[in-house]
């Protein structure tokens, strides 16, 4: 508060130049005056977003500036020197079933004159003389609030439903190659269980059968290490192998090679086979050494689409914090990567996603289910507007940039596209409720009121387009370092003061 105010005269007549009090009866003016006051306020400060709402302000001559706090800054939202604004305590009205907190700061950028009526006076005053015009504002005060609720819960189902189709697409992958590779593993076990039959019946040394059993153990270690080969390196080997087994009598070698070269396995290799056996012998050592490694390539096959699995119910798990405090300190970059696996489906095979993270960032306070939803809106924002350039089957569809910074005492995570960017008019009411660019059906328009309200409100951060032009859009998202009220308003947004 600007130190204690000064009490002037309050004069009816003024009063009813002002717009909000022009049609009230004189009895009404006079009873203003009675239980009211005028207050002169010198340059600075009335009151401070936050504080207990105990007054309604109405200007009449001087300077206000509103603004309201966003992360450490203050953020003017209004300017004016308009008789009869009004600002302060002005949802007194409904009493105790809303917080009566100021909803932003309110200063004077030179002297200036209010009248002024103590919450308590403006609920008492607004109940007797319009009853029915405060009911009628209830209704719109809690029905707005209810409706905003509504359809946010909506737009988070929706979310979810594109989140569960896409888990189960990328789940069914994996687990289809696993129940694939589990059929064939149970007939090359088959296979080997043969051949083995078939060596132990033959004609083969003791020493030759226990060299055989360390070459197939020496095989197996050998494919743990296979080296990723090109497509022309994988097809030369295989050529030079499956020459290899045509010089040496193995029937149909190219069928062989293939898995020899995808194992890691040469000529060289091939080499020391032929140096434990005769020949005559070669040809079912090789046989059922191709089985071992089929084995050894399914089991790690069955293993990779295992691990896939175990990954994408694990980023499932991070991504809904269904086991998890709602409010904790959270590694940002797990939580970023839990929704880019999530996305996985929604991004598609055409989208390059480059991480540059910070990876010296601390954790953060903050409620990591929400701002996966602020991720998960980002990010389809940005897969939709470079989709929206490319064909369907276009290889490339551009570039998600996902980066991480220390930016003060603040993280900084943006969002870069190389769609085609914003017309002024269009980032201008980006953050506006119900507004959207895609076609009917295809949006709400709530992702980004929705995340302006659970970074700015709840996190007491700043969610901002940093840039939008044609193959460079970056939405940027500030989130404090230290711990901010981790119980805010059950109402993110309240409405504004009017002025």
């Amino acid at each position: 508060m600007n130190g204690r105010p000064t009490p002037l005269p309050c004069e009816a007549a003024e009063l009813r130049t002002l717009f909000l009090f022009e049609k009230l009866a004189p009895d009404q003016l006079d009873r203003l005056c009675r239980e009211g006051a005028v207050e002169r306020y010198d340059t600075g400060p009335v009151y401070t977003e936050g504080e207990p709402a105990t007054c309604f302000y109405v200007l009449l001559d001087g300077t206000v500036v509103m603004s309201r706090r966003v992360g450490a800054d203050d953020i003017e939202i209004n300017r004016t020197s308009d008789p009869g604004v009004y600002a302060g305590a002005f949802q007194a009205y409904l009493g105790d079933r809303v917080p009566q907190r100021y909803n932003s700061s309110l200063r004077v950028t030179e002297p200036s004159r209010f009248f002024v009526l103590s919450a308590d006076t403006f609920a008492m005053i607004m109940r007797e003389w319009f009853p029915m015009a405060v009911h009628l504002l209830e209704g719109l005060f809690f029905g707005n609030r209810s409706t905003q609720q509504a359809v946010g819960q909506r737009e988070r189902l929706l979310a979810l439903g594109s989140l569960s189709a896409g888990l189960t697409h990328e789940l069914n992958n994996p687990a289809a190659a696993a129940v694939r590779a589990t059929a064939s593993l149970r007939e090359r076990v088959a296979g080997m269980r043969h051949k083995l039959a078939v060596i132990a019946s033959g004609p083969y040394h003791r020493d030759t059968l226990a060299s055989l059993v360390e070459l197939q153990e020496r095989t197996a270690e050998r494919i743990a290490k296979a080296p990723g080969l090109s497509p022309l390196e994988a097809s030369d080997r295989e050529d030079a192998v499956g020459d290899w087994l045509d010089d040496h009598g193995v029937a149909e070698g190219w069928r062989l090679a293939p898995t020899f070269v995808q194992a890691g396995l040469d000529t060289e290799w091939l080499d020391q086979v032929a140096a434990t056996v005769d020949q005559d012998t070669l040809e079912g050592a090789v046989r059922w050494l191709n089985y071992t490694v089929e084995t050894e390539l399914l089991m790690n096959e069955i293993e990779d689409s295992s691990t896939r699995i175990s990954h994408l119910v694990g980023a499932a798990k991070q991504y809904s914090q269904l086991d998890r405090a709602p409010h904790q300190d959270a590694d940002i970059h797990e939580l970023l990567d839990s929704t880019l696996m999530m996305l996985t489906a929604k991004i598609g095979p055409g989208v390059t996603v480059v991480k540059d993270y910070d990876t010296g960032l601390p954790r953060i306070p903050a409620y990591p289910g929400e701002l996966n939803q602020v991720w998960t809106n980002l990010i389809d924002n940005a897969v939709s507007a470079m989709k929206s350039v490319h064909r369907a089957d276009d290889p490339d569809q551009g570039t998600l940039t996902v980066r991480t910074a220390r930016d003060g005492d603040r993280v900084l995570v943006e969002f870069g596209d190389t769609g085609p960017g914003m017309p002024p008019e269009v980032r201008g009411r980006i953050f506006d409720p119900f507004f959207t660019t895609k076609p009917v059906g295809e949006g709400t328009g709530l992702g980004l009121d929705i995340s302006w309200r659970i970074v700015v409100n709840k996190h007491h951060g700043d969610l901002s387009v940093a840039r939008s032009e044609p193959g460079d859009t970056r939405f940027q998202v500030r989130l404090p370092l230290t711990p901010a009220d981790p119980d805010p308003p059950a109402d993110p947004q309240p409405p504004e003061e009017s002025s």
